[in-house]
């Protein structure tokens, strides 16, 4: 590896370090990272100039020398809007480095067809007060998008999103245009970004290979493997909603029958507690409400769920091999519920030996987990290539600022 390739490598793990874990002594990266002090002295001094990263003094001890200096992220030197475009909501956040969250907002939506246009409008109405308020002198280095839909990462194309009626749509130019930030947009499955939230900063963080199951009208999974998405060749990989799990089922949206959301999915649930017709957080409400009351309709509802839930995910494990589970997206409001039943089911049907090496657990970021990962993929460049950053040295578009788009 030649010199200046491995200072950016270790530069970059630094960088990463510091913004997973916050503020971390010169003493501990060193022995977290296996370089030595003067090295990690330069790469700190390095981050610190590109305004990334501050330095303070170390806590004093009853020890010998000197205290360490304490190293953190400086969450303005990199900026992302985060947004996220569900069946049910939309969200916006902005996030800084080190995860810094400086303000967030989530409204929920009808469940009714709005053309591209009229949603990347929503968006950027939610955006504009969020990026008004930011600090002055942060520097914005991104825009993350998570889609409810199977889309082109490289430039939002979206090739169909069923549960919003959208098919072969430009999202994300037109979200470019509608926001008006020249920043550069991002945007991925909010299973896949789920599942980078999740093994970064939830309950997947200590696993080796990790499946994230997220669920809301439809199913989607998100696959992580030593910190790497696997995506597949064209970055479809992932769409396990739609694998085939009962052959003499129902009709799905996407033109199959017997797809796996069919059994397992929000409309299954509500058929099955005798609540057609209630959709998202109030389907969601009524059916935790109930389930408190001991309903036994509704209590026989969420283990039948849990059941076919589980079918999918001793499908996913006996594949996957992983050790982690995370059950995320609605399911994590509905896992203390069905729990048992979907545990029981998922060992039947997966294989003794991937079986025994599995955890199924429930999401630690809950509905926020797409959003998160929005903000980890705008963020992944700069953490990548740090001294990147200085291209960035722009202040955000007025027109935003000011609200409008």
């Amino acid at each position: 590896m030649a010199a200046e390739e491995l200072r950016r490598h270790n530069l970059a793990a630094v960088l990463d370090r510091l913004h997973l874990s916050g503020s971390i002594s010169r003493s501990e990266l060193t022995q977290i990272t296996g370089l030595n002090r003067s090295t990690i002295a330069d790469l700190i001094g390095e981050l610190v100039g590109l305004g990334l990263v501050e330095e303070g003094p170390g806590a004093v001890t009853a020890g010998p020398g000197r205290p360490s200096p304490i190293a953190r992220p400086r969450p303005e030197g990199s900026v992302t809007l985060a947004l996220e475009l569900s069946v049910d909501s939309i969200a916006a956040a902005t996030v800084g480095l080190g995860g810094h969250v400086y303000n967030q907002v989530r409204v929920a939506r009808p469940r009714a067809f709005f053309t591209p246009e009229e949603t990347a409008e929503h968006l950027a109405q939610l955006a504009g007060p969020l990026i008004s308020a930011l600090p002055q002198g942060h520097r914005l280095i991104g825009i993350g998008v998570a889609m409810a839909g199977i889309v082109r990462r490289d430039d939002g194309f979206v090739h169909l999103a069923p549960n919003l009626g959208w098919r072969d749509v430009e999202l994300g130019s037109i979200l470019d245009q509608a926001l008006g930030l020249g920043a550069p947009l991002v945007m991925a499955n909010e299973a896949d970004l789920g599942a980078l939230a999740e093994s970064r900063r939830g309950a997947g963080s200590t696993a080796r290979q990790m499946v994230y199951i997220a669920g809301e009208a439809g199913i989607g999974a998100g696959i992580v493997q030593d910190g790497h998405p696997m995506l597949g060749v064209s970055g479809y990989a992932g769409e396990v909603g739609h694998m085939l799990i009962n052959p003499g089922g129902r009709a799905c949206t996407c033109g199959a029958r017997g797809c796996w959301e069919t059994e397992a999915g929000e409309a299954a649930l509500a058929r099955r507690a005798g609540m057609e017709g209630m959709v998202g957080q109030h389907l969601a409400d009524r059916i935790v409400a109930a389930a408190e009351e001991e309903d036994p309709r509704v209590l026989e509802a969420l283990a039948e769920t849990g059941r076919w839930m589980g079918r999918g995910i001793g499908n996913l494990i006996n594949v996957f091999n992983p050790d982690r589970i995370v059950v995320g997206g609605i399911y994590h409001i509905y896992f203390p519920y069905f729990e048992p039943s979907l545990t029981e089911e998922a060992r039947a049907v997966a294989l003794s030996a991937p079986g025994s090496a599995v955890g199924i657990v429930r999401s630690e970021l809950g509905e926020d987990a797409a959003l998160v990962g929005a903000a980890e993929l705008a963020l992944s460049g700069v953490i990548a290539d740090p001294a990147a950053v200085a291209r960035y040295d722009t202040e955000a578009s007025p027109d935003l600022v000011e609200g409008g788009a």
